[in-house]
């Protein structure tokens, strides 16, 4: 009996708990009536549900999906009619042109939806006054195509309190016994074509997980994918794909519930033709006979073998296709470049033929078959030297695997089928693997699909996200903004953090739970868990009484805070929302504040064992101690809710000696000193300053001289401290002296001599393809001195001193460009730091009489 009145009063606080709906516009969701509004709920009851018989499959799927999440929120099914008749509230879900019922509500004026024709994804939600007899007022969602209705019921559902995570990440759904919607029209529409993500690197977590509660990565997995895609508003997915896997051959049924969901399926970079690369070594497909992956030399072959893959995309029946956006060229067998030398006619010759293969299979032109060209690695190279690409094919963009944008078009840039952009999340490669917890700061992202958008990539966006989980905050903000880049201006994506853990938790803690994730994000991308070891960073001063925890304890010192701060937060949780919370929130910051425990603790151990210090036996048994917390952090987030993530976390993170991983978590060798009981452990509150070199926050400038129609920004966060600053908008052409872009610091030197200025910048790469990005930086009134910045992810000289200097920069988040002023007096003095090229975000600076020792990314310093 006690058990049942605790899960009463739970369920009276969920009803009671406090709405977070907005009530502002037109039909927006609201707690109470107003004039006008519609009752999707009211006293526990949904509204009925209309749908045509004959609709879409992707509409009738929706229109389920809705009628779950209805009763999710109310607790009750709601009805589902068959004649919008006589049935009180009623929501009403089709597409234009193809609902008898909305198409007759528009011929008598009940409705206007001509804004729809022939839109793509386009919805409107409208609440209708008397549309039918006995029925007062209902909603329509209608949409220009099948998407746009599905997005429009989806739409909703998440602003009534489902979130797109629900399933994914166990978000509870508060109860509510009445929600309204306001009177009036709304319209939506993505401004970005395809949008959607790579499921990559899926060993042994996404795999060992799928195939333990699915039997595999098969249809019945695949839906609840494909469900997160459609309600995250994004319609397109590169699946699966790493040996032994292929999406179409594995499950036939994969391609066919994507169709009938209204997913478009695509293949990734290296995958013509809708054929995985698994599927070659499986030889299957008519008259394929295998063989080398090389087309000077197994031509036909690999003709037949993509033959096979567009006669499988069009044998839905009836004339009919599975909705595809076709991947066009080739790169080496398993993503490797093709040969040294590789002709740019021959690449060209191999397009030549998909086309006409893709022509011949359809029996339309190929330009009425959407394609996509990947400009991965090398074969940006062979566009950059003259590549000719067919007009209508999308083409793919990519960044550095790290986050910095390659290459943005400069010219056909109205092209028509436009360009797109390949992004990751997770990467297997260089300088090494980052593939086990989300390290990535959405300021990062949206900075550089900002500048993507206002360069002209629309077509397409595609993100890498590993296993998906853990990624899922990244993942929803890069997918909200590919729904609407102009919407996510920086004020909205700096309110981001906040607005999703409002949806996700609810609005009692979510100030507090947007800063943990924030806060998160900027220290899990200082540097990569894969990238972290004893080495890492310094430590400071050994003595007798105490040790210096130096640049390394200051870190572990803000991992530390960041915990209380989250325990804070978990103490004030209800139950229903602790498994959601652990995942989203808690293991990222746990695991990852553990890890650099680990480390610290390692490097002090090594540290006095070489001095034969007898402390350092407490820190080996700390290590150790650590090492085993992160075995238990694991096994708690595969206990969650029964098991249901069960193998997910699978991914080695501790021991990479090498870009690989080791195949299963190392232990880092400790020493043990032989010398009886080790004293207590104190620690020194910190460094004493330098007085001769300081530190400069980006955001601290004392003036920001704008021109040229650019604007001096601030992007909070971004970086390693305080935030990154540059001008708007992006993709401006360079600016010189005359324009006078520039930011000022007023500074004081309390010594004559050189004055050595380090910029830290945002590491970012020269879009134009030029090679290098300009910055310039002047004393007073003095000359502007021109930095270049030649950061290139690929070795370009003999040297190779430019793949070094990207390979540190990617690791450390931070670009060093540094500048010497000879001769300056002691006193007051300006800085300034000029506008040449875009792309160039300033997060920090230290100045310096004298040389500057070794650079500090520790916390920021505050002036």
């Amino acid at each position: 009996m006690r058990g049942a009145l605790s899960l009463l009063a739970l369920l009276g606080a969920m009803l009671l708990a406090p709405s977070a709906f907005a009530c502002t516009g037109q039909v927006t969701v609201c707690a109470k009536s107003g004039a006008g509004s519609f009752a999707l709920i009211r006293k526990g009851a949904p509204a009925a549900l209309y749908v045509d018989a004959g609709a879409d499959s992707a509409v009738l799927h929706v229109a389920d999906s809705f009628a779950s999440d209805l009763e999710r929120v109310s607790g009750r099914k709601p009805r589902r009619v068959t004649r919008p008749e006589a049935a009180g509230p009623l929501v009403i879900v089709g597409v234009l042109g193809q609902s008898p019922v909305i198409d007759g509500l528009i011929r008598d004026r009940k409705i206007a939806a001509a804004d729809l024709s022939g839109q793509w994804e386009a919805f409107r939600q409208i609440v209708v006054e008397r549309p039918f007899p006995g029925v007062a007022r209902a909603l329509v969602i209608v949409g220009s195509d099948r998407r746009g209705a599905v997005f429009g019921a989806y739409d909703l559902s998440e602003k009534i309190g489902v979130s797109p995570w629900h399933w994914f990440a166990d978000v509870p759904v508060q109860r509510h016994s009445d929600v309204y919607l306001t009177a009036g029209t709304r319209r939506d529409a993505p401004r970005v074509r395809y949008r959607g993500f790579f499921i990559n690197d899926e060993d042994p977590g996404f795999n060992s997980w799928a195939r333990l509660h699915f039997g595999g990565i098969n249809a019945r997995m695949y839906e609840h994918v494909f469900e997160l895609l459609l309600r995250l508003k994004g319609n397109y997915l590169w699946p699966a794909m790493w040996a032994p896997k292929a999406f179409n051959d594995d499950d036939p049924q994969n391609m066919v519930l994507a169709d009938s969901l209204g997913v478009v399926m695509g293949t990734s970079h290296h995958e013509p033709m809708t054929r995985a690369q698994d599927e070659w070594h499986r030889n299957t497909g008519a008259g394929v006979t295998g063989g080398k992956w090389d087309y000077a030399t197994n031509g036909a072959n690999l003709r037949t073998f993509w033959r096979g893959g567009i006669e499988r995309m069009m044998s839905k029946g009836n004339g009919g296709r599975y909705e595809s956006l076709v991947t066009i060229g080739m790169r080496g067998d398993g993503d490797e470049a093709m040969g040294e030398g590789t002709a740019i006619p021959l690449l060209e010759s191999i397009v030549t033929d998909q086309r006409r293969i893709i022509a011949d299979v359809t029996g339309k032109p190929a330009s009425e078959t959407p394609q996509v060209w990947a400009l991965y690695k090398e074969v940006q190279d062979y566009y950059d030297h003259g590549m000719k690409v067919p007009d209508d094919v999308i083409l793919l963009f990519a960044d550095d695997n790290w986050g910095q944008i390659r290459r943005l078009p400069t010219v056909d840039r109205d092209r028509k089928g436009g360009f797109g952009i390949y992004y990751h999340f997770d990467y297997v490669g260089a300088p090494r693997n980052y593939k086990w917890l989300n390290t990535n700061q959405i300021e990062k992202t949206w900075q550089q699909m900002d500048l993507a958008y206002a360069g002209g990539a629309k077509s397409l966006w595609i993100v890498n996200v590993g296993d998906i989980k853990p990624m899922e905050f990244p993942l929803s903000f890069f997918m909200k903004q590919a729904w609407d880049p102009e919407a996510m201006t920086l004020e909205a994506m700096t309110h981001f953090p906040e607005d999703w853990a409002r949806a996700t938790f609810g609005p009692k803690k979510a100030k507090a739970i947007g800063a943990l994730l924030t806060r998160y994000s900027q220290l899990a991308a200082r540097r990569k868990p894969e990238l972290i070891d004893a080495n890492s960073f310094a430590l400071g001063a050994v003595t007798p009484e105490a040790l210096d925890g130096g640049e390394f304890g200051e870190m572990v010192g803000e991992w530390n805070r960041l915990q209380r701060d989250m325990l804070d937060v978990i103490a004030t949780l209800p139950p229903e929302q602790r498994p959601a919370f652990y995942q989203l929130v808690e293991h990222p910051i746990e695991a990852f504040r553990n890890l650099y425990e680990l480390y610290y603790f390692v490097a002090w151990n090594r540290r006095l064992a070489a001095a034969n210090d007898p402390r350092a036996n407490i820190f080996a048994d700390l290590a150790g101690d650590a090492f085993a917390r992160d075995a238990e952090l694991t096994d708690s987030y595969h206990k969650l809710s029964g098991g249901k993530w069960d193998g997910m976390m699978l991914q080695t993170h501790i021991g990479y000696t090498t870009w690989q991983q080791p195949a299963t978590n190392v232990m880092p060798e400790v020493k043990r000193v032989n010398q009886g009981a080790p004293p207590s452990i104190h620690f020194t509150a910190g460094r004493p300053a330098n007085p001769d070199v300081f530190s400069i926050e980006a955001p601290h400038f004392s003036r920001a001289v704008n021109g040229a129609g650019l604007t001096w920004r601030v992007i909070p966060n971004l970086g390693r401290t305080l935030g990154g600053v540059t001008a708007f908008p992006q993709f401006r052409p360079a600016t010189s002296q005359q324009d006078g872009v520039r930011l000022e610091y007023d500074v004081k030197t309390a010594h004559a001599g050189d004055l050595n200025v380090q910029l830290i910048m945002i590491p970012t790469l020269d879009v134009s393809g030029g090679g290098k990005l300009r910055i310039g930086v002047s004393i007073d009134d003095g000359p502007v001195r021109i930095v270049t910045d030649s950061m290139i992810p690929a070795p370009n000289s003999a040297t190779q001193q430019p793949q070094r200097d990207w390979n540190k920069a990617v690791m450390d988040n931070a670009r060093l460009l540094p500048v010497a002023f000879p001769g300056v007096s002691a006193g007051s003095h300006t800085i300034k730091v000029w506008r040449i090229d875009g792309n160039m975000v300033l997060q920090r600076m230290l100045v310096g009489t004298g040389a500057i020792p070794a650079y500090y990314l520790g916390p920021p310093v505050r002036r």
